[in-house]
């Protein structure tokens, strides 16, 4: 069983949900300089109190050429895992790693369909490359590199054949008629209004009720199998395939992380347990695009670095100094998601295994998901901080495995209390979407995001607030209801 501290359980209903660019291009920059000086002041006092002495290196770079970076990344994965149009996706998807505004510098746009690449071209004649990788998704390549730096492998699933297969293990629905206690009006009426206005750019919307499916739709020219971009929902995932490997036995959640950037004698990193990773409590020198005190005169973030500067983003993680002693100070940053798949990664390859296919063989195989498109980074390293793709019936399935407490088909895919560790609030990385994005009346749990009033989000607030994400949303509530939505461009939460 996995032991946890006890704290305060936010009352309500416990909803995960994906970070980045708010609807109509609002950034979280922009959306912090919204937030009241007090709070920021006594935030930014309170990291001061605990702040160790070490110095902050800036990623290297010219932060354009990482901008178009991750615009070619994501320009990649919608033409070629997607499937959507380039000049519509240019238009309306990856704004997170590949910022609009930045867009327009690109001189020059192929779209090699032969080759699977996207070439873009700077201003200064430097031209980022981004291509698909098998079953790898897209990645782009360093300057001047003509392909990655490992071996891909073939993934296969050993799902059964969905067209044949009763839901939740395939796609055939039950004939039997809905419980008295499904309000199918108000189902269909939420449906409604996550496909209002038009241009809201709903790609997808499926609900589950106590892990039956009561209601769903797509968009034009997408189907129940079509791969969207996912963001941030990769946070959880990551922190599912850790369970994963507490559950067999690889690691213990209180135990230090054994990073081997860390084992020098003397090193205080080593002070640094995979709870307090999970809950973006490492305190590790990193800046990120949610800190209170963001300043854009210190350069490219890092937080964006391990996903667009083509680097191996583990070791990057990995090398960065201590900021605040563990468990002290949580900040909403890519290096703890990024040091947790580095930790999935060091925990499957150490007892012998393959990597690469560790995400399908111990966890999707089990969950009836063959639908997931996992990106890595050049050196083969999953970045699932946020570079995914999935139907949403695979994220779906995902969440009703929360819902029964990390068991399938009488299965314990995740280890006792952990479902429980995940889904509270934790003091030192609680978060803020009405106020500030790094102190919060929802929290983070451990890589997952817990807001105590979603439920009424859907239909007071859908595509028309802050509430509203670039990313997929994945809500789920204790009574057993599961509302998931993924955008071609814009997300909410929905419920």
């Amino acid at each position: 069983m996995v032991q946890i501290h006890r704290q305060p359980v936010l009352s309500g209903v416990a909803c995960l949900v994906a970070f980045g660019l708010y609807a109509g291009g609002e950034s979280i920059v922009s959306l912090l300089a919204q937030q009241s000086g007090n709070s920021r002041a006594a935030l930014l006092a309170r990291a001061s109190e605990v702040e160790l002495d070490t110095d902050y290196v800036p990623p290297p770079g010219d932060p354009l050429s990482h901008h178009i970076s991750g615009f070619a990344k994501t320009l990649c994965s919608a033409v070629f895992v997607t499937g959507l149009d380039a000049d519509f996706a240019a238009e309306s998807v990856g704004f997170f790693s590949g910022p609009y505004e930045y867009r327009d510098q690109v001189v020059r746009r192929e779209i090699d369909n032969d080759g699977r690449r996207v070439h873009l071209t700077l201003p200064d004649g430097i031209v980022r490359t981004a291509k698909l990788n098998g079953d790898h998704g897209c990645v782009t390549l360093p300057v001047g590199a003509e392909d990655v730096f490992f071996e891909p492998v073939d993934i296969r699933s050993n799902v059964p054949a969905a067209d044949t297969t009763v839901w939740p293990m395939g796609d055939i629905l039950p004939n039997t008629p809905f419980p008295d206690e499904i309000d199918l009006d108000t189902v269909r009426e939420a449906v409604d209004v996550a496909f209002t206005p038009a241009d809201a750019l709903t790609g997808s919307f499926v609900v589950t009720h106590k892990g039956r499916i009561i209601g769903e739709r797509y968009g034009d020219g997408l189907t129940m199998h079509t791969p969207l971009e996912s963001w941030s929902m990769g946070k959880s995932l990551t922190a599912t395939l850790m369970g994963v490997l507490i559950q067999q036995g690889v690691y213990d959640l209180y135990e230090s992380a054994p990073i081997p950037e860390w084992q020098t004698a003397g090193d205080p990193r080593q002070q640094i347990r995979i709870a307090d990773i999970l809950r973006m409590s490492s305190g590790l020198r990193f800046r990120g695009v949610a800190d209170p005190d963001l300043d854009p005169a210190l350069g490219y973030p890092d937080h964006l670095y391990v996903y667009t500067g083509s680097i191996n983003s583990f070791e990057w993680a990995a090398t960065r100094p201590q900021q605040w002693p563990p468990n002290t100070i949580g900040r909403y940053r890519n290096s703890d998601p990024v040091l947790t798949n580095y930790l999935v990664r060091l925990g499957v390859e150490g007892r012998g295994g393959e990597y690469l296919s560790f995400p399908q063989r111990n966890l999707f195989d089990k969950l009836g998901i063959d639908g997931m498109v996992l990106e890595t980074d050049p050196y083969g390293n999953y970045l699932l901080q946020g570079y995914e793709l999935a139907p949403a019936r695979d994220w779906a399935r995902l969440g009703n495995l929360y819902l029964q407490d990390g068991v399938w088909n009488g299965e314990r895919i995740l280890p006792e209390g952990y479902v429980d560790f995940v889904s509270r609030s934790h003091p030192p990385g609680r978060m803020t979407v009405d106020r500030s994005m790094a102190d919060s009346s929802g929290s983070m749990g451990r890589e997952h995001f817990l807001s105590p009033a979603m439920r009424t989000t859907c239909r007071a607030q859908a595509g028309k607030t802050r509430l509203s994400f670039h990313h997929t949303t994945l809500s789920w509530c204790a009574k057993g209801t599961i509302a998931v939505r993924e955008r071609a461009g814009r997300h909410c939460v929905v419920r």
